[in-house]
This record gives C-alpha cells, sequence and structure tokens, in this order.
C-alpha cells in the first residue's frame, strides 16, 4: 500500500481496529497481572525481605533492559503485530512450565525469580511494538484519547487482578492463577491473528539495507539530534529512580506497620487501581492542558506530595486515601508522555524511541530498588518515601524550568521533532 492508501485506511477501519487491540492486550494483562500480584504476594508474605523484593524487581526489570535495544529495532524493521504476539505466546509458554514445576511440587523462590526474568524477556519486546503499534492504528488526533482509555482498561484490569488474585490463593492454589494466564494469553494471540489487520510501516515493508547495531546507532543519534528527547530522557531516568520505593516497597510497608494480611495488600491495590481508572477517564475527556509537559509536570508535583504523604501516614484509611491520588496521577502523567513521544517521533524510528524509554524505565527501577532495597532492611520505609517525595518536588521544578521541553510540549503541525 501506498501512504496515502496506508492514512486511508487507518482512518476508515480506526475504531474496529482499536478495540480489537485493545480487548486482546486487556485480557492479556489481566492474566499477567494476576501472575504479577499472586508471585510479589507470595515473596513478601513468605520472606517479608527487602532484599529478597530486589532481586525479585532485578529479575523483572534487568532482562527488559537488556534485550530493549534489540526490541526497539525489531519493532522498526518487523511486523509489530507479529512481534506482540510472539512475546504474548513466550509469556504464556513459560508460564505454564511454571504451573506444571509447582504441582509437582517444586516451588522454591529462585524458580520465581528464573521465570519472572523470562517473562521480563518478552516484555522486553511487547513494550516498544505496543507504543510504535498505536499511531499505525489510531489518527493523530485520537492519540491523547485513545491512551487515556487504555490508562482506564489497564487500571481497570488492575483494580480487578489483585481482588481475583487475593481470593483464589485464599480458596485455591497459585498453580490456578498461571493456568488462567495462559488460556488469557492464547486468546488474545488468537484475537490478534484472525481478527485485526494493519498494514506494514514503511520501514518494515522496504528491504533492509542496514544491520541491528546501525539501525540502533540511527536511533541514538536521532536522540541526539532532537535536545528534547535528550531532556525528556535524562528527566525520566532520575524520575524512575526516586519512585522504585512508592512503586515497589509499599507492600512491605504495609506488611511491616499495618499487619501481613491479603487484604490490606489488596486495598492498596485497589486504591491505586480505582485513582487509575478515575484519571484515565479525566485525561481521556479532558485531554490535558495545551502544553502536554505542563500536564506531566503537575502529575509529577502531585506524585511527589503523595510518595511525601505515604511516608507520613499513620493511619490505614488516610493510607488508602492517598494512595488512591497517587492512582489518579498515574494517567495524567504517562498519557501526556506516551503521546508526545507518539505526535513528535518520526514513525519509522518510533520503536526505537520507546525501546531507548524501555532501557531507561527498566535500569533505573532496578537501579533504585539496588539503593532502597538493602536500605529498607537498616532504614524505615517511612523515611525512604519521605526522602524521595521530597526529591520528586525538586526535580519537577527542573523539569518544568526546561525551554526545550517547554517548547517541545506545545502542539505542532508535523509529527516529526524539530531539532
Amino acid at each position: 500500500m501506498s501512504e496515502t492508501q496506508i492514512a486511508d485506511y487507518k482512518n476508515k477501519h480506526w475504531k474496529k481496529n482499536i478495540i480489537l487491540f485493545l480487548s486482546s492486550q486487556t485480557l492479556s494483562l489481566f492474566g499477567s497481572s494476576l501472575v504479577q500480584y499472586s508471585i510479589m504476594w507470595h515473596i513478601t508474605i513468605s520472606t517479608q525481605s527487602g532484599m529478597m523484593m530486589m532481586l525479585y524487581i532485578i529479575c523483572g526489570f534487568i532482562p527488559t533492559f537488556l534485550l530493549s535495544p534489540f526490541a526497539g529495532v525489531w519493532a522498526d524493521r518487523f511486523n509489530r503485530k507479529m512481534l506482540i504476539m510472539i512475546a504474548d505466546g513466550m509469556i504464556a509458554l513459560v508460564t505454564l512450565f511454571l504451573a506444571v514445576t509447582f504441582l509437582l511440587g517444586y516451588d522454591e523462590v529462585w524458580l520465581l525469580f528464573a521465570i519472572s526474568a523470562v517473562r521480563a524477556l518478552g516484555a522486553g519486546v511487547q513494550t516498544p511494538a505496543v507504543g510504535a503499534i498505536l499511531p499505525q492504528i489510531v489518527p493523530e488526533d485520537k492519540l491523547t484519547r485513545v491512551n487515556g482509555i487504555n490508562g482506564s482498561l489497564q487500571a481497570l484490569m488492575m483494580f480487578v487482578a489483585p481482588i481475583i488474585s487475593a481470593t483464589l490463593l485464599t480458596v485455591a492454589t497459585i498453580e490456578i492463577i498461571f493456568f488462567i494466564d495462559v488460556v488469557t494469553a492464547a486468546i488474545a494471540i488468537s484475537v490478534l491473528f484472525i481478527f485485526l489487520k494493519i498494514p506494514l510501516h514503511k520501514k518494515a515493508a522496504d528491504t533492509q539495507t542496514t544491520g541491528y547495531l546501525a539501525d540502533f546507532k540511527q536511533g541514538l543519534a536521532y536522540i541526539n539530534q532532537h535536545a528534547f528527547l535528550k531532556s525528556f530522557f535524562i528527566f525520566f531516568a532520575f524520575l524512575f529512580v526516586l519512585m522504585a520505593p512508592a512503586a515497589f516497597l509499599t507492600p512491605l510497608q504495609v506488611t511491616r506497620s499495618f499487619g501481613e494480611d491479603y487484604w490490606r495488600l489488596t486495598a492498596i491495590e485497589i486504591a491505586f487501581s480505582v485513582g487509575m481508572m478515575a484519571g484515565g477517564a479525566i485525561i481521556a475527556s479532558w485531554g490535558g492542558l495545551k502544553n502536554r509537559v505542563y500536564t506531566m509536570a503537575l502529575a509529577s508535583l502531585v506524585m511527589g506530595v503523595c510518595t511525601l504523604a505515604l511516608g507520613l501516614a499513620s493511619v490505614f484509611w488516610i493510607y488508602l486515601l492517598i494512595m488512591a491520588v497517587f492512582g489518579v496521577a498515574m494517567p495524567l502523567f504517562n498519557t501526556p508522555t506516551t503521546v508526545l513521544l507518539q505526535e513528535k517521533v518520526d514513525p519509522n524510528f518510533m520503536g526505537r524511541i520507546f525501546g531507548v524509554f524501555g532501557m531507561i524505565s527498566t535500569s533505573m527501577m532496578p537501579m533504585g530498588m539496588l539503593i532502597f532495597g538493602p536500605l529498607a532492611d537498616v532504614v524505615e520505609i517511612e523515611w525512604l518515601l519521605v526522602g524521595t517525595g521530597l526529591f520528586t518536588l525538586v526535580l519537577t521544578v527542573f523539569f518544568v524550568r526546561n525551554k526545550r521541553l517547554i517548547e517541545a510540549g506545545n502542539p505542532l503541525p508535523d509529527k516529526a521533532v524539530e531539532p
């Protein structure tokens, strides 16, 4: 197809295609979330160790980081839909192996770490492909709305998954959850394969004349040529380090400070998810401030305040309320972030840019846990949250004062980034 024909096809079929795509990905996310919560809670309650949580987080992120340079190139060179299907299939297979192994009586903690690492490889392939494929399906003026709806669907799964996971862990075994993930992945792959038709993007349709390393270097050169991207990624590197305690140590904090009950761990996930659903609905209907960077800065400010408040809260229902507000801020931050990249980056570099973004998020979070995980065994988690919350507020000030970022946040008539 010519570029004009591809654009016409996208405008004509985008509603059907996005319904198929989001429904399949939501179903797949549901199964994956069940497994994620069950493994995390199993490790949290059985070990109550910050070091064990650190190892689990590292196993879940480092493989994604290592694969991201290749995955970003693959997302630009190959059929993105097929990459998503292959990644879902790989995750389902290793989860099936884990279920069978547990049924046979071998349930060592190190096996959970190993399987989490392999699942992270699948996520490493899937994430840049999903980020890059949406502009192929959705007209540019609908990206904010669709990304907001996608954020609400993800939040809905985060709301439902911990409830079902905790219920199943109470009345059944963890193997049941593993098998559910396999079934949901199989259905999601079938929907994509049979019903979703997406024309290849230009780079994937063309004959490849460069190698993987050359393609990746071109992606880095593209970032280097566009000053806003460098500032953008530096900000996120620091932010992801500071977000590590709020993202990963709060279940351990709740277990130590409020009680080691599944319902408490479920409650904080539900509160956060309800907030995310509300935030997704807000950004989908509102669209955010005219300058996307200001919307991101507002959300970053709220997240910093909430991180600080989580360290100060001594009453559990207040803790839950803070967690809900934190959840509202997440889509207000993530949606304009994603749309900004989707709008401003050349489509032929989209996969590589999302690949680099994935490298940053998957390296900085574990780096944060390398610092804060061991500290959580010698310093109260409350103090870690207070400290990182204050630093997040300072970082937000630097972010919003960056002229290159503010200029990039303004809407432009063309999709490519101006140097």
